[in-house]
């Protein structure tokens, strides 16, 4: 079986990019910190996902173990056989995990392992290729740099599905549960592999993947931020009232579709008639009232 290691078991790790392994037939190995989440993982091997919204349903995502991040060795040893990783630990941790992969690397390449390893990086942060690439080079010995541009891909990715904070009653039932929504389409930057592009449900190789990680930060992330900070305002608790606000809809509609998006149509020559798809596809989700999606949760993190 094809292994991924997955550094980061929270919302994204698990909410999504846990669905799309699991989905392609990859064992899963999460690398997080809480150990109350970490034991779980390896009694269990698995944990349920249940999917909000139109079509709702419960899944169980199977063949997953945990590792502590603090076991750096244990960690390594798992990087030196994978077939690919992947981050969703936020941007301000990724130089807390850069010295990790980089000690799996030089074990990989002591033990032989020539093979191409990729790294699909999903975090909200512009040019995430070339800073995370940084961050792993100075973590590696001089005598494994060499190996770096061949061997390891770094691949950005755009993360559109939305998973929302579990409520506190549904954690205590069972602290594994995550929940989201349908939508699992992952594009990714096809020119940052290394070697041949593995086949992932949901993962989408784009040839102008900056186009779509501008359209990601300034229509979904926009347009969630603005229904958010207005939300608040007006003493909204979900972003489904805050949408549902005639007002905010329209002011969300003018800033990602006429202003925002209008720039992005004429940079990047995307069709307009399918930017406005795109447009109300987001308005439909943000409006998905079984994610229960908080104004406080998606307003508290400005510097996207």
């Amino acid at each position: 079986m094809k292994k991924v290691v997955q550094f980061g078991a929270g919302n994204i790790g698990r909410g999504f990019l846990g669905q799309l392994f699991f989905e392609s037939g990859y064992e899963i190995v999460f690398v997080d910190i809480k150990e109350d989440i970490l034991t779980l993982l390896n009694e269990r091997h698995s944990y349920p996902l249940r999917i909000v919204g139109d079509n709702p349903r419960e899944l169980i995502i199977k063949n997953v173990r945990a590792i502590n991040s603090k076991n750096a060795g244990a960690v390594a040893e798992e990087i030196s056989n994978a077939d690919l990783l992947a981050t969703a630990v936020g941007a301000g941790a990724l130089k807390s995990i850069a010295p990790l992969i980089a000690k799996g690397f030089e074990r990989r390449i002591k033990a032989g392992n020539e093979s191409p390893l990729n790294v699909i990086i999903c975090e909200n942060l512009m040019n995430a290729r070339e800073i995370f690439r940084e961050m792993v080079l100075k973590n590696l010995d001089s005598y494994y740099q060499k190996y770096i541009n061949q061997k390891m891909g770094f691949v950005e990715a755009v993360v559109s599905r939305m998973v929302p904070v579990i409520p506190p009653e549904l954690s205590k039932q069972d602290p594994l549960l995550i929940l989201a929504e349908a939508y699992k389409e992952l594009p990714v930057d096809r020119f940052g592999f290394r070697g041949n592009i593995p086949e992932i449900v949901g993962v989408k190789p784009i040839d102008n993947f900056h186009a779509y990680e501008e359209r990601k930060l300034f229509t979904h992330n926009a347009g969630h931020a603005i229904a958010a900070y207005l939300g608040y305002r007006k003493g909204y608790t979900y972003i489904y009232e805050a949408i549902g606000d005639r007002e905010i809809h329209k002011t969300v509609m003018g800033a990602i579709m006429d202003e925002s998006g209008s720039a992005l149509i004429k940079k990047h020559k995307f069709d307009p008639e399918d930017y406005r798809a795109h447009v109300l596809d987001l308005i439909h989700r943000f409006s998905n009232t079984a994610l229960r999606d908080t104004v406080v949760r998606v307003g508290k993190d400005p510097i996207r």
